[in-house]
């Protein structure tokens, strides 16, 4: 429990200091006019408060991934609290941020159009492609797990089972809805309330997790992958464990979410606690879920609930909040973990809705036009839903996809950011993204090389792999710097 607290102080200091200095380097200016303040229109880009910008905000990017990655990625033992911390602070909060803050100069632009602009139209293209089908992707799983988890709250027809497709019907329906209407009229409403729930959720369980002080796992007790004694084979710390942790440490999907808000926002000042701020209260939550999950895996928990170490997360979190905190406790803990998929899944369909519009030019004041778009994509996610939800594994199947490309989302977007600071700056600040993305390039690559899932080559491939990318990312990113520098860098 030490490492936890020298963790989420470290956060903190993380907010206050380096974020400072990430947006001191991206050169803020509070003079320059918003794209809510010079070009609302009643749709997307609406001006809102900043408490409640920065609410949806966190709301949009926490999802289940601080919570279900947090419990899978514990399973690696103490190494997962460094990940999560070096990595919000370092990477994941850089890339909100910068992604962010250019969507607001370049008038609310999606990510599609941002990576088009700095890595070239071809790169547009395919990112168009690859964020739609990722935004379908995520919301085929985010209606997934908060569907299981109300199933197994309601158990309505006494089968959890069928409980769950019921509750994942209505959450579709509630997609539909709000991936059409005004964003102030529904999410700027709600959205809010949910917050203060996943917020309340998180608060509640880490008291319990203080009046507990369990013995879980500490950094100087060592970083040995701790899987195998899970039955895992083949699941090594590097790059395995900065997979399953993605959102609560660095996310590509957080980056097609900032557009959203930065459509919102009234001054470029906001953007250090809108987006750095909502990546650290990520870290913050995940960090709690991981401390929680090390207690469940390795002091007893397992034991003490009744449930084997190899049950999916979200049955893990039924069991906890149900244990710890009793009938009305849970209830509420378990309303601000079922709050945040939802709430994530509804805007990464407008989030691609939004995208489409924005490549082809499509006005979305019209209700026809919207659903023009709209309807393949939900198309789309019925289709992943139909082929996964009666699957016993199907939940670990659709996140393991879900990891792979939310992280590789997350390489294009850092490279985007390395160079906007490339072709804007003369100077060395392009660092604060380049080592970022050059580490989750390798993550990546290393990933798709070593995984039973992909090429399966043997684990001991892993640290020349790793090296290979790194040579070949720096290599190419100074030779581009050096000889042509307003040339697009492409991944």
């Amino acid at each position: 429990m030490i490492s936890f607290l020298i963790c989420v102080a470290l956060l903190i200091l993380g907010y206050v200091f380096y974020g400072r200095l990430v947006e001191r380097l991206f050169g803020t200016d509070p003079k320059r006019p918003t794209p809510a303040m010079y070009k609302p229109d009643g749709m997307d880009c609406v001006p809102m408060p900043t408490w409640k910008v920065f609410m949806i905000q966190f709301l949009n990017i926490a999802g289940t991934g601080p919570v279900f990655g947090s419990i899978m990625g514990a399973k690696f033992g103490s190494s997962c609290y460094l990940w999560i911390v070096f990595g919000s602070i370092f990477a994941g909060a850089v890339h909100d941020y910068i992604s962010g803050m250019m969507s607001i100069r370049s008038g609310g632009l999606g990510v599609p159009n941002l990576v088009g602009h700095f890595l070239g139209n071809g790169t547009r293209k395919s990112m168009l492609i690859f964020s739609v089908f990722f935004m379908i992707l995520v919301g085929a799983v985010f209606v997934y797990s908060p569907a299981i988890i109300l199933g197994g709250m309601t158990n309505f027809f006494g089968d959890e089972s069928k409980s769950a497709l019921l509750w994942g019907g209505i959450i579709f329906v509630y997609y539909v809805v709000a991936t059409l209407v005004p964003i102030h009229k529904l999410i700027g409403k709600i959205y809010p309330v949910f917050a203060g729930a996943i917020l309340f959720m998180a608060v509640l369980l880490g008291i319990r997790l203080f009046s507990i002080w369990p013995s879980i796992p500490e950094l100087w007790d060592g970083f040995q992958n701790k899987t195998t004694t899970f039955g895992i084979q083949n699941q090594s710390i590097f790059p395995c464990l900065f997979i399953t942790i993605a959102c609560g440490a660095i996310s590509g999907f957080h980056a097609t979410q900032c557009p959203m808000m930065a459509r919102c926002i009234k001054n470029e000042k906001l953007g250090r606690p809108v987006f750095y701020g909502a990546m650290i209260v990520e870290g913050v939550v995940a960090l709690i879920w991981a401390a929680i999950a090390s207690w469940f895996f390795y002091d007893g928990g397992m034991e003490s609930i009744g449930i084997p170490a190899n049950t999916q997360a979200p049955e893990i979190v039924i069991a906890i909040a149900k244990s710890w905190l009793g009938t009305v406790g849970s209830v509420l803990a378990l309303l601000g973990v079922v709050a945040a998929p939802i709430t994530t899944g509804d805007t990464a369909l407008r989030s691609a809705r939004l995208m489409v519009a924005d490549f082809f030019h499509i006005d979305q004041k019209p209700l026809i036009k919207r659903l023009y778009i709209a309807i393949p994509i939900f198309i789309g996610v019925s289709l992943i839903l139909w082929f996964n939800i009666a699957d016993s594994d199907g939940f670990n199947k659709v996140w393991r996809y879900f990891g792979l490309a939310n992280q590789s989302l997350a390489v294009f977007i850092l490279w985007t950011e390395t160079s906007f600071f490339s072709q804007t700056f003369h100077d060395h600040r392009y660092l604060i993204t380049m080592i970022p993305a050059c580490f989750v390039t390798s993550v990546c690559v290393t990933y798709f090389f070593v995984d039973p899932t992909c090429l399966a080559l043997p684990q001991s491939f892993t640290i020349w792999i790793a090296l290979a990318v790194w040579t070949i990312c720096l290599t190419a990113f100074y030779l581009i710097r050096k000889y042509n520098p307003n040339k697009k860098i492409t991944v």
